[in-house]
């Protein structure tokens, strides 16, 4: 069987916008930290999608920004009710023990408060 050529450029163009549809799609779901999480302090940390994160003590306490890199996170608090030397960021490794279960081991951070929780054991609401 023969193909026609305009047939042919036709299937190679069809090709060619898949494959790019598939190179340039960005995989959707969520992140390994994203969920509302909390610790043995009572300390309630919802990380969301979008790269932000709030925590939660009674009411709505501190907030900021986080980017992960493999298995390390740096978080920076942007508002709320900071501790005295946490105006920097924080870097931590993580690690999913579980669907539930996260835990941090300290790569660098000034803050002694949030060192104080981000380096308890946390459970996902």
């Amino acid at each position: 069987m023969k193909i026609q050529p305009s047939l042919r450029i036709t299937l190679a163009g069809v090709l060619l916008l898949f494959l790019n549809a598939c190179a340039t799609n960005v995989p959707s779901g969520q992140g390994p930290l994203v969920g509302t999480w909390t610790n043995s302090l009572g300390t309630v940390w919802t990380v969301k999608p979008d790269g932000t994160f709030d925590v939660v003590g009674g009411k709505r306490h501190i907030w900021g920004n986080y980017t992960i890199a493999a298995d390390t996170v740096t978080v920076q608090e942007t508002g709320g009710n900071t501790a005295k030397g946490c105006h920097g960021p924080g870097v931590y490794k993580f690690s999913r023990t579980g669907d539930n279960m996260l835990s941090f081991t300290l790569v660098s951070d000034t803050c002694k408060e949030r060192k104080k929780n981000v380096l308890l054991a946390w459970h996902k609401k």
